[in-house]
């Protein structure tokens, strides 16, 4: 099933994705960078696809649950949608994929989580806005608001460009069950 779990700044559906109905989740995050890195939300989708035609590979004491785009705004800028897309709807404009990296408040959504947070990051030699404070943004707050209140054994966030997985690390600290999942 589908479900809603919060509103993007523009007021977007940030929507998750649910197979199977075990007691333990993994959670599955796309679209970070809505429409700049629009690719990971296209892998999200690939993966509700895959799961929706083979619910039966969703183990019984497990649910999987995906949310395709934390950014809806962002992909609305670059797809015109902030549901499923194509390739061929993606806008090539570099000045716009840019712009679509940003939620409806122009606010980089990747830095405002409680993780050496700070108002101004930079992103690729330009100042980036990381939010008003931690969590000011409605998206993170979904996000953190869902974690909270499921407590999933595992979530794993596309990025995009770099063809490796990183385990998350919060100053200079990586947990040992962050780099097993790494590993995995």
């Amino acid at each position: 099933p589908e479900s809603v779990i919060g509103k993007s700044t523009s007021g977007n559906d940030i929507k998750a994705f649910h197979f199977g109905k075990g007691k333990t989740e993994l959670m599955f995050i796309g679209g970070i960078h809505g429409g700049y890195s629009a690719n990971t939300s296209l892998v999200a989708f690939e993966m509700i696809d895959w799961l929706k035609k083979n619910p039966s590979i969703v183990p019984e004491n497990l649910t999987v649950t995906i949310i395709p785009v934390m950014n809806p705004d962002g992909l609305k800028k670059v797809t015109g949608t902030t549901d499923r897309f194509t390739t061929e709807q993606i806008n090539k404009s570099s000045e716009i994929q840019i712009t679509g990296r940003f939620n409806g408040a122009g606010v980089d959504l990747n830095r405002n989580f409680d993780c050496e947070w700070q108002s101004v990051g930079t992103w690729q030699n330009r100042e980036v806005s990381g939010g008003e404070s931690v969590f000011s943004e409605p998206e993170s707050q979904a996000i953190r608001d869902y974690v909270t209140k499921n407590n999933p054994k595992g979530i794993v966030t596309w990025y995009s460009a770099e063809g490796s997985v990183y385990p998350s690390a919060c100053k200079g600290e990586i947990m040992p069950e962050t780099s097993e999942l790494a590993n995995l």
